[in-house]
């Protein structure tokens, strides 16, 4: 039977400094002073239409992303989560996160953030290498990632995450456990530690870098997730590493919850038990198209079929290490067991998942070639 899972709020902030060539994510170049009174406006006239979504359920994590969120003051990101909760209430312990970039670090700014209620940053380094980071586009140095790291510290933030790439164009395995080696030194209490990937509508998909062989990859991997665990980050989710603070958030994805979307290009995920149905929405993308109050916020939505909802389903619940219970398929879908019974079985049987009939997880196999896993519920 459909019942309704935890809620989340994703809140996009569009503008950066400069469009990284790797970047496919909705997010535009500010061209002089950002519009934040006026997009944070328009962001809480988009949560009172969310709403009734909410079906009074309180919001567990709100994650702000972008773009680049801490190009916004800390009054308006202030003003901002004052609105939201007076609009959608927050649980006491709802985790808040904010993505940050080094290059636009100012201490008062971001002891700013912390007074506003943002207890969670995810701060975007990539690389601690500076040629590195100028070949993706990054306007931070080491330095500057380093010495942001350290300042948020001082200022209390205990719980942020290194956002970190590896497989970057011409880099050695040295180079990259390099990287790695400097985050774990930051201490910050979650790794995210992840592939560059050449996406479509990208500077780097039209003139592609040389990225290191699948052998040079594969070694990366392996010495890279050794080097972590030595650490005492313990990985649960593919590219997610933690000493204990999970991001709740992203996790909240991963177990198929429910998730507000408000902002340009922002997307949601709605469960209605009492239709039997889970709907998408999305916003619309363009800037200056959100800002305007004479187009519609809402840009479409669709219900996930039932032929989607397997694939969609496994595709967020495989890639946690422990799994989610097999209960919450039919309590987070509202579909019978039976109508991904032969998928489960052949993956058992091929040794890609777990023989655990109270868990739907991959193999240590199914982990590597997750992919394939997957395929099965297509």
């Amino acid at each position: 039977m459909l019942q309704l899972p935890p809620l989340s709020l994703y809140i996009h902030i569009p503008w950066c400094v400069r469009k990284c060539p790797y970047c496919d994510f909705n997010s535009h170049e500010a061209k002089g002073e950002v519009p934040e009174d006026d997009y944070v406006d328009r962001l809480l006239e988009d949560l009172s239409l969310e709403r009734v979504a909410a079906q009074g359920r309180e919001l567990q994590s709100i994650f702000i992303g972008g773009g680049t969120p801490s190009l916004f003051t800390a009054p308006a990101i202030a003003r901002l989560l004052k609105g939201v909760g007076e609009i959608v209430p927050m649980a006491a312990d709802c985790e808040v996160t904010m993505e940050v970039n080094p290059g636009t670090f100012e201490r008062e700014r971001f002891a700013g953030f912390r007074a506003a209620g943002i207890n969670r940053l995810s701060v975007g380094v990539q690389s601690f290498n500076d040629e590195k980071l100028k070949r993706l586009g990054r306007i931070h140095s080491k330095g500057e990632a380093v010495a942001a790291i350290e300042q948020l510290h001082q200022l209390g933030f205990d719980n942020f995450n290194i956002d970190l790439m590896h497989g970057l164009p011409d880099q050695s395995l040295e180079e990259a456990l390099a990287d790695l080696q400097q985050a774990i030194d930051l201490n910050p209490a979650h790794i995210s530690w992840y592939q560059l990937t050449i996406e479509p509508n990208t500077a780097f998909y039209s003139k592609p870098p040389v990225l290191p062989e699948d052998d040079a990859l594969w070694e990366i991997q392996e010495q890279g997730h050794a080097l972590l665990q030595s650490a005492g980050f313990m990985q649960y989710e593919t590219s997610a590493y933690t000493r204990g603070r999970r991001a709740r958030h992203n996790l909240n994805y991963w177990q198929f919850g429910d998730y507000l979307g408000i902002g340009a290009g922002a997307h949601g995920k709605v469960t209605w038990p009492g239709e039997g149905k889970i709907v998408r929405r999305w916003k619309t993308r363009m800037p200056a198209h959100y800002l305007d109050r004479n187009r519609l916020l809402a840009a479409g939505e669709n219900e996930v079929s039932r032929e989607e909802l397997p694939f969609e389903f496994m595709m967020n619940a495989l890639r946690l290490i422990d799994g989610v219970p097999t209960k919450w398929w039919e309590q987070r879908t509202g579909l019978p067991m039976q109508l991904v019974g032969e998928p489960v079985e052949l993956g058992r049987t091929r040794g890609l998942l777990d023989k655990n009939e109270d868990l739907f997880r991959a193999t240590p196999m199914g982990q590597r070639y997750l992919n394939d896993l997957l395929e099965l519920f297509l």
